[in-house]
């Protein structure tokens, strides 16, 4: 049972060393894109010089308001400096994931997909019950489906290998494909986004 709580831990701080260097790359990057200096930036989202440093040197681990005061003080959102680029198919089950902490109260913020520059993004709330299948056709290409189940359980994405979900579960599968969304229990729902570029 030790060795297992042990890997667990070694998995979460590598899991949020990655995460931390993802930020300190993506600050460092955007900082440099946008032209400022260390003690520029630092001013414009209101904390210390050497914080900065720190933070771009991969060391530390900021709170979700020092984040959101970065990406404010840069021009981005909040996804551009803590999500990685992302894969066409991604699958997030409940309580994974590397969320933002706040410093300041017990909240966290989990970013499932950023949106890129120039898409739309039309957003629904999606209530199923068992029994047929709702089998939609491919939308126009380049069309991305993002789906979060709320409650019950459901059966969703590509057609050919649909992933059962759970609450709280994310799944993101190209939507210019035959998909399929089938509630698995009475009362599911979900949120689904469908993004077009």
């Amino acid at each position: 049972m030790g060795s297992v709580r042990q890997t667990e831990h070694f998995d979460r701080d590598r899991e949020r060393g990655q995460a931390v260097s993802r930020l300190a790359a993506a600050v460092r990057g955007e900082r440099e894109r946008a032209g400022l200096s260390l003690s520029e930036l630092a001013r414009q989202a209101g904390m210390a010089k050497s914080s900065l440093s720190q933070l771009e040197a991969g060391h530390g681990n900021p709170g979700v308001e020092t984040v959101w005061s970065l990406a404010t003080a840069l021009g981005v959102p909040f996804s551009a400096l803590i999500d990685p680029p992302q894969p066409e198919r991604a699958l997030i089950r409940a309580g994974e994931g590397d969320p933002t902490r706040s410093d300041l109260a017990d909240y966290t913020a989990l970013v499932l997909s950023h949106s890129p520059p120039h898409v739309r993004r039309d957003l629904y709330r999606i209530e199923a019950e068992p029994g047929a299948v709702k089998v939609s056709e491919p939308h126009a290409a380049g069309t991305v489906e993002h789906v979060v189940v709320i409650s019950g359980r459901a059966r969703a994405g590509d057609q050919a290998d649909p992933v059962e979900l759970g609450p709280g579960d994310y799944l993101r599968y190209p939507g210019d494909q035959q998909h399929v969304f089938e509630a698995l229990e009475p009362g599911t729902s979900a949120v689904l986004v469908s993004q077009q570029r």
